[in-house]
């Protein structure tokens, strides 16, 4: 019942005798009663004047009008010697709305909610208003399982005509689904039926995800994916016929039951394609289904393949082809039989591409990256490879490619590229720790996206018990207009391993270098550039004979001229957290003839990624390495190759296997090889999140050096564990737990390690 309504028509039944009932001439109109509103509020409201005759009619009207205003709980018309008197009693203001219990929500949130059913502060109090917030709450909780909610509402009157309004919220404990039955099933058990759906009874992790709450969406997705898995095993007839949800008496226990009716599996007896003009045959379209009649009925199948045909008629300009699938379905036999109908419509060509929510990006950082060109014919692969590059930028954070047909013509469309940008510049300062490389302390300004040109520009400080760099860092990627890209770089590292378990020495290297990237293809890359470095040597007492002989034949400070040759080929769908693709690189770095040492290294990478199911990825890492010196020439120790720790073989100590010194500390080596193979999942409870993800993990490699250097640590050693990667506000956090599987007495191990902030 709506209280103001009520109150209107008992204030119209009183209010229109309360004046002496016989029509008059209004000779004036006095307003009493009013606090807050203005005179001219209620004037503007009243549909009576200076002059009206005032009769039963215009009173109830007059009523009518100022009561529906709300601002009024009661009204009242007198006439004294010709002069109307409104009399009216203000509805009080709210002076005060508080919420006490809270503590599922964030109050602002709650506070915004209410005040759209229109209790806020500052507002006319309403009862109506009132019990539409305590509904409001209870929808709110029940949303989330808390069935026994409860909220208790208080009105305190206050001085000057105002409430204070409270709401006493006791939110209880989430509802929990105890059982779930499934009636009617004979094809499938109910643990396979079970297993697609989301909502469960209580379990290990069910505290994470909230499986386990009941919740309308929820349910209707699991039904969903259970007429998926019955359409796509053969089922055509299959229904649900009924859902029934109950609650314990307590609110604390949820049963559902779902009946249904699997019906007779179907197989398919005939696959047709009519319709086809252009390009295609009908002929050539059929090859494109890969359904054979024979087969089980799957609507995935089918579905999959008209998909198919509109993408190979949509890469050759038919932007707007229809595929329609006609069944011809016999009851008796439990056949089927289907036509895919295709009508291509007109070839169209693009005819303009409009970009618009880039805001601080240019136009042309963004269209260089498109494939598809305007006046070209449409393709669908172009549109779909332009997106991907636009994602890849790494400046928006949606990119969403719409198509429209030109109003008037059937062989043009207009592409609409809306993005949505994030934030490319930063500037950090903290710290992080590694179990390699101890406190790190981080500093430095990035923009990936210089004045909107698409340029990068970073400069950075890491300091630590181990290495400090400092460098600045700026590449243009469109150097050129066909794509070559160019960068310098400028840098100070400075490296003391003698807290760690490399052999013992100290380096300070300065340098700079230019480098070019020239496209081979949309995914392959040649790289090639140069650099010179200036390095100077320190050793310790604990350093091993061969350093001190390599120092004394070249000198403690050596200056090379490097040059650096790449390859790289990505495919990946994302380059923070890939679930498809792979990605190569291989480069070559050697000291020139110019240089005072003469050295090169080779290096190789491939990574690949597989989905195995919606939330199982399968990662393999392959990373081979190789050194040397040339022309007569040592490899210089610190080029040494290692591996070990996060990044390698984790479970190992950080660059700790390989060849080692009398002393047993690490002296790297020429020759390396790593591999890795994980399970990766999201979280649990957290399947959405693109900022975290764990994995199972099996990790092998082994450092070799040559014939002079100890073999004692020599050969593949392995380590599987459990890790978790997570790009956090502070920076990304690496974290592992590992068993070494074939340990020697002289390895070292880390069973657990930790990695936080970027490294150089």
């Amino acid at each position: 019942m709506d209280f103001r309504k009520l109150a209107g028509v008992i204030a119209l039944v009183y209010g229109a005798s309360a004046w002496a009932g016989q029509p008059f001439v209004v000779k004036d109109i006095r307003i009493e009663g009013i606090q807050r509103t203005e005179a001219g509020t209620v004037f503007s409201y009243l549909p009576v004047k200076v002059g009206d005759t005032l009769d039963d009619d215009r009173a109830t009207s007059a009523l009518r009008a100022l009561f529906s205003t709300g601002f009024f709980k009661d009204v009242q018309l007198l006439e004294e010697q010709g002069v109307l008197v409104v009399r009216v009693q203000e509805r009080p203001t709210i002076a005060s709305v508080e919420l006490d219990g809270i503590k599922d929500f964030p109050k602002p949130q709650l506070l915004e909610n209410l005040k759209l059913v229109g209790l806020a502060e500052g507002r006319i109090f309403d009862k109506s208003a009132l019990e539409k917030s305590e509904n409001e709450l209870k929808r709110q909780y029940i949303a989330r399982g808390k069935y026994g909610v409860s909220v208790k509402t208080k009105v305190t009157e206050l001085e000057r005509n105002r409430v204070a309004v409270s709401l006493d919220v006791v939110e209880g404990k989430p509802s929990k689904i105890r059982q779930i039955n499934i009636i009617g099933n004979t094809h499938f058990s109910d643990d396979d039926l079970l297993g697609e759906m989301k909502l469960t009874t209580p379990g290990w992790f069910t505290w994470l995800s909230s499986n386990d709450q009941y919740s309308k969406p929820k349910l209707s997705a699991d039904i969903e994916n259970l007429r998926s898995l019955y359409l796509n095993s053969g089922y055509m007839d299959f229904s649900i016929d009924s859902t029934n949800v109950t609650i314990s008496a307590d609110k604390k226990d949820i049963y559902i039951t779902l009946a249904l009716t699997e019906g007779e599996q179907y197989s398919i007896s005939d696959i047709k394609v009519a319709g086809a003009k252009g390009v295609f045959s009908n002929e050539a379209l059929r090859a494109m289904v890969d359904v054979q009649p024979g087969q089980v009925f799957s609507r995935e199948a089918l579905t999959a393949a008209s998909e198919k045909i509109r993408e190979n008629l949509g890469e050759e300009g038919y932007a707007f082809a229809n595929v329609n699938i006609v069944p011809d379905i016999d009851k008796e036999k439990h056949q089927a039989a289907f036509t895919f109908v295709v009508d291509p419509m007109q070839r169209a060509y693009v005819r303009n591409i409009n970009v618009s929510g880039n805001d601080k990006t240019k136009d042309e950082v963004i269209r260089r990256e498109f494939r598809q060109m305007e006046g070209g014919w449409f393709a669908t692969s172009k549109i779909k490879k332009s997106k991907q590059r636009i994602d890849r930028l790494g400046f928006f954070e949606s990119v969403n490619v719409e198509t429209h047909q030109v109003p008037g013509s059937t062989d043009q469309l207009d592409l609409d590229l809306t993005v949505a940008e994030k934030s490319t510049g930063n500037f950090n300062i903290g710290m992080g720790f590694s179990n390699g490389e101890g406190l790190t302390f981080m500093g430095g300004i990035t923009q990936s996206n210089l004045f909107g040109t698409g340029n990068y520009l970073s400069t950075q400080v890491n300091t630590s018990k181990v290495n400090q760099v400092y460098s600045v860092s700026y590449t243009n990627p469109y150097y050129t207009d066909d794509g070559i890209s160019r960068g310098f770089d400028l840098y100070k590292r400075r490296s003391d391993v003698t807290s760690t378990s490399i052999s013992q020495y100290t380096s300070e290297t300065y340098g700079g270098g230019v480098r070019y990237g020239v496209p081979i293809s949309d995914e392959e890359m040649f790289h090639y550039g140069l650099a010179l470095e200036n390095t100077t040597i320190g050793l310790t007492s604990n350093s091993p004979q061969r350093f001190i002989d390599y120092i004394a034949t070249f000198g403690e400070t050596n200056q090379n001229m490097l040059g650096t040759i790449g390859w790289s080929r990505d495919t990946r769908d994302n380059a923070l957290f890939p679930s498809e693709g792979a990605i190569q690189r291989a480069n070559i770095e050697a000291s020139l003839p110019v240089s005072g040492q003469r050295f090169y290294k080779v290096t190789y990478t491939q990574q690949w990624y597989q989905p195995l199911t919606e939330n199982l990825i399968l990662h393999l890492n392959g990373d081979l390495g190789l050194a040397d010196g040339y022309s007569g020439m040592a490899l210089p120790f610190f080029k040494s190759l290692y591996a070990g720790g996060s990044g390698s073989v984790r479970g190992y100590d950080y660059n700790s296997l390989g060849p080692r010194d009398a002393s047993g500390y690490s002296l790297g080596g020429n020759r390396r090889v790593v591999g890795n193979a994980e399970i990766l999942f999201p979280m649990p409870g957290m399947e959405k999140s693109r900022s975290l993800r764990m994995s199972l993990f099996l990790d092998g490699g082994a450092v070799y050096g040559d014939a002079t250097q100890t073999p004692a640590s020599e050969g593949m050693r392995y380590a599987g564990g459990l890790g978790l990667t997570w790009f956090s506000p502070a920076g990304p956090i690496q974290i592992s737990w590992a068993k070494a599987l074939n340990t020697q007495p002289q390895d070292k191990l880390q069973f657990f390690q930790f990695t936080m902030g970027g490294m150089f």
